[in-house]
């Protein structure tokens, strides 16, 4: 009897150690196609790029994205205020419920500060949303004359 009861009691606690923990929930209504970065030097920032679709009935909002290759990975959206570029430090970005936003050269992009990767390895990136929800996406990293 003593036995049994162990065996159900660590079958209840690995059972419930392989559900998410709140806050780090993946967020099935969002997907990731088409990413990639851009590394030119290390003492350079790369850029990340890719097309997020929500498929869920409200919209998802970005909030945050990390990954080991970067010191830090930012928010950013370029675009041409009057013949001025301009880059800017984006705190959200809304994905559209049943839409989609594309970050591309020129426009919303993934701003990584002291890059550690190479050209050809995989970067690994994790998305985090308004709503405690993460998305991991894995990024194939390019150079400047290799780009997709």
């Amino acid at each position: 009897m003593i036995v049994r009861h162990k065996v159900l009691t660590l079958s209840v606690v690995g059972a419930l150690a392989m559900l998410p923990l709140p806050g780090q929930a993946a967020n099935p209504a969002v997907t990731v196609t088409k990413p990639w970065m851009r590394y030119l030097l290390p003492s350079l920032p790369a850029a990340g790029y890719m097309t997020l679709h929500n498929s869920g009935n409200a919209d998802a909002v970005l909030t945050a994205a990390v990954s080991p290759g970067c010191g830090m990975l930012m928010l950013h959206k370029s675009q041409d205020d009057s013949g001025m570029a301009m880059m800017m430090d984006m705190q959200t970005i809304s994905i559209p419920a049943k839409g989609s936003i594309t970050f591309a050269p020129g426009g919303y992009h993934l701003m990584c500060m002291q890059p550690k990767m190479k050209i050809g390895e995989a970067l690994p990136v994790t998305l985090t949303f308004q709503d405690g929800s993460t998305l991991a996406a894995t990024l194939p990293v390019y150079g400047a004359q290799t780009a997709p």
